[in-house]
């Protein structure tokens, strides 16, 4: 037992060392757009600001005011209201009759073998004409200079495809232990600075922000290659990048800001659709992630209280690593770095998210988006 007991906390010590450090050590080289001057009005190309909105109309005005507000030459915003049942519509009509840089698709019906939002944005790629297209969610509000230091990030690395990860909002203690684990699972699990190396598998897609070029976007496929994927913003990156353009990932900080779901219930309820998803729908790999979650987040703590020998010296370095990677993340996102000591808690309600993801899926025989129903079978067809 207690050989059993020191390979394990080897194993899970060898990652932190290895795998760990090398994503934070990639974390802290990725590029922040507060580093890179504004464009001048010369070096900007004509942007397409690309978003979709369905039932958005809580937090849909003051997105809308920071697009109208960013300054920057030769923009368009298009803005699709997908089927919404509230005042969407109505807004997105008065904002378009007081800024003209803002046009409104308005979508009645959706066709067989799309999910809502991908045929939004393929819809408003249609209505578009801006050589860079920057998509968008309907819900995230920019800094006025944004879009100028985005381009010129993009100039200076000579990319094709960059996304960007904001801020997001964080409201009590609970939405903050949850929001900041997913953080640090993210780097984890997607290693943002390998994007960048050609050679690397490595991609992102922040929904909040992706700025590609459209001849990349139509060589890639557009958006009707994801049309029944639920994750379509992590998507667009990868099939961007399997195509051989060049992406990056990037920082934005608080240039791009989102208040995700508020309160824990709604981030729990919220991601049912998203996390079996993000397995491919696979019971097998949900299996081996929560295990993975568990080992490497929760499993150390155990090791500290109750190892001997090397097996404590082993779960001691892993938890310390992991406080290191966390409190890096809680610095970045600029809430207290004590944040970090919640570190296996995130690990418990992130495992139990994607837990309660497939089971619902499974029991529903598909997910629920917005009022509409997906089968099972359909949504793994799609998967990309």
């Amino acid at each position: 037992m207690h050989i059993c007991g020191l390979v394990l906390f080897g194993l899970i010590a060898s990652f932190w060392l290895t795998h760990g450090i090398r994503v934070a050590y990639g974390a802290v080289r990725l590029p922040w757009i507060k580093d890179f001057a504004p464009a001048s009005d010369a070096d900007c190309p004509r942007i397409s600001i690309l978003l979709a909105a369905r039932d958005e109309e809580e937090k849909l005005p003051a997105a809308l005011a920071t697009l109208m507000e960013i300054d920057y030459p030769d923009l368009e915003v298009i803005a699709v209201d997908d089927r919404s049942q509230d005042s969407t519509g109505r807004i997105l009509e008065r904002f378009a009759a007081a800024h003209p840089r803002l046009r409104v698709v308005h979508i009645t019906q959706l066709p067989a073998g799309w999910l809502g939002k991908p045929h939004a944005l393929q819809k408003a790629y249609a209505a578009s004409t801006g050589d860079w297209l920057l998509f968008t969610d309907a819900d995230v509000r920019f800094k006025h200079d944004a879009l100028r230091r985005a381009i010129a990030l993009v100039k200076a690395r000579n990319l094709e495809h960059l996304t960007l990860m904001g801020d997001v909002e964080m409201v009590g203690f609970w939405e903050t232990v949850l929001i900041t684990f997913f953080g640090m699972a993210f780097h984890i699990a997607t290693d943002p600075y390998r994007v960048a190396n050609p050679h690397s598998r490595a991609y992102v897609g922040v929904g909040a922000f992706q700025l590609l070029k459209r001849a990349a976007y139509e060589a890639s496929g557009t958006h009707r290659r994801l049309a029944m994927e639920v994750v379509d913003d992590m998507k667009l990156g990868k099939i961007v990048k399997q195509s051989g353009f060049r992406s990056s990932a990037g920082v934005a900080q608080d240039f791009v800001v989102v208040r995700w779901h508020a309160g824990l219930g709604n981030l729990v309820r919220g991601v049912t659709k998203n996390f079996f998803a993000g397995v491919g729908y696979s019971v097998p790999l949900v299996a081996i992630a929560v295990v993975a979650l568990l080992l490497m987040n929760v499993a150390p703590i155990f090791g500290v209280f109750f190892g001997q020998g090397w097996t404590r010296v082993f779960a001691v370095a892993a938890f310390v690593i992991a406080l290191c990677f966390h409190t890096g993340v809680d610095i970045g996102m600029r809430v207290s770095p004590f944040y970090a000591f919640t570190h296996p808690l995130g690990a418990l309600l992130f495992s139990y998210m994607l837990l309660r993801s497939t089971v619902v899926t499974l029991k529903q025989g598909g997910i629920i988006w917005r009022d509409t129903f997906y089968p099972l079978e359909d949504l793994k067809r799609g998967v990309v």
